[in-house]
């Protein structure tokens, strides 16, 4: 099955609209801070959330509305994270009240979602005062799915969007995403927001099913600084509105569609590695010959989580040795004796590691290969058939900056 990238993000998908605005809650009024999304069709709806034991209001109330399975919209706002307030599930019923009103659905068809501070209280007015001419604004197409990834931005230094197209029995379908997130990406079933829309027909439970195992694969593979976040989850949407045959059980439609999802959520978690606070370098790492899948993905995430390796990174300095130190402090059982590692790029591939000892290597063709702004580690173990990819970022100067004066 070909699966083909497309434009339109979170609108590419037939029957979706979507907008965003500045309501007030962001100081600067260049900066959208409210987004809406809506289907035109009833949704099976799907989701995962942050496991951080300290978690947001929208989160509580998401997971009631999302009990039946369905939903058909998605308000979410930028700048204050509405967690750790008195009132907050209070907020977070506000938001969904005033989004159903203005769309004419029911109240518990709303996914509400927020970003930002932790500990403020979350200002409703103008939410409140603003989704009328938000939901009237609505409009499909790859302009307005891109305003509404602008609304959902914190550090984010560019809206993260995506989308794919692929055939069900026949019928061209398509999945389209946005997502945030730059910091405190540390996901244990998703701790970013990212919101995704299908017009493929299919059930709850296999939407809910091909989610998460799409989740464990991707977002779950991502690591920016090791922080879990409080707010954030993964929603789909699916409206049917492609007309395939509806997909009710496992078979070849739900492998492609799985197929699909993972192809478009690799995309998007990609975009929020690259875009890790004060990055400079998308880090990618590639185990192969792993012993088990979960010691694959274990040792992936261990070297793109390792501060002194991303260091090295933004210095561009081959220190390989940092590689070998964070795949032997991995939880996992495994033998180092076969360890093979290279480092690889645009600009090449130098190998700096064989069963577990260093090779003499060119430092000015690996100076090379770690100046791109993508760069590559692989690693073969040398001990199974099994595979993981973990994408990260450098470490720079700047992401302490960003850090230190977040909330001024």
């Amino acid at each position: 099955m070909e699966i083909k990238m497309i434009p339109g993000g979170v609108c590419a998908a037939l029957g979706f609209q979507a907008a965003g605005v500045h309501c007030g809650i962001r100081k600067n009024a260049s900066k959208r801070d409210l987004m809406l999304l809506c289907s035109d069709l009833p949704c099976a709806a799907a989701a995962c959330y942050t496991r951080n034991k300290v978690f947001g209001a929208p989160i509580t109330v998401t997971r009631r509305h999302l009990q039946n399975g369905f939903a058909r919209a998605v308000v979410c706002n930028s700048g204050n994270a509405n967690t750790c307030n008195a009132d907050g599930v209070e907020k977070a019923n506000a938001m969904c009240k005033a989004a159903a009103a203005a769309l004419h659905i029911p109240e518990d068809d709303v996914i509400v979602a927020s970003t930002g501070v932790i500990g403020q209280p979350l200002p409703i007015e103008p939410i409140e005062a603003a989704l009328p001419g938000l939901a009237g604004s609505l409009c499909a197409g790859e302009s307005a799915a891109n305003e509404a990834a602008q609304a959902i931005m914190t550090t984010d230094t560019h809206p993260k969007e995506a989308a794919v197209e692929f055939t069900l029995g026949g019928k061209t379908c398509h999945l389209g995403g946005m997502c945030k997130g730059s910091g405190m990406i540390e996901p244990d079933l998703c701790t970013m927001l990212a919101f995704l829309t299908t017009d493929a027909a299919i059930s709850h439970g296999l939407l809910q099913k091909a989610l998460l195992g799409s989740v464990q694969d991707t977002y779950n593979m991502v690591s920016i600084d090791g922080d879990t976040s409080t707010n954030d989850m993964v929603t789909l949407l699916a409206n049917g509105a492609a007309g395939n045959a509806p997909i009710t059980a496992e078979g070849d439609d739900f492998d492609a569609f799985c197929a699909a999802l993972h192809a478009l959520n690799t995309a998007l978690c990609r975009q929020i590695a690259k875009d890790g606070e004060g990055a400079t370098k998308l880090l990618t790492c590639t185990v192969r010959g792993a012993n088990g899948g979960e010691t694959a993905k274990k040792i992936a995430k261990s070297v793109v989580k390792s501060t002194l390796f991303k260091c090295a990174v933004f210095g561009c300095d081959a220190n390989w040795g940092r590689i070998l130190c964070a795949i032997g402090y991995t939880d996992a059982e495994f033998s180092v004796e076969h360890i093979a590692v290279w480092l690889a790029s645009r600009a090449g591939r130098v190998q700096v590691c064989q069963n577990g000892a260093g090779l003499p290597f060119s430092e000015d063709a690996a100076l090379a290969v770690l100046k791109e702004d993508e760069v590559t580690v692989e690693i073969e173990m040398g001990e199974g058939g099994a595979a993981a990819t973990a994408y990260g970022c450098d470490l720079s100067y700047d992401y302490v900056k960003i850090n230190g004066d977040y909330r001024t």
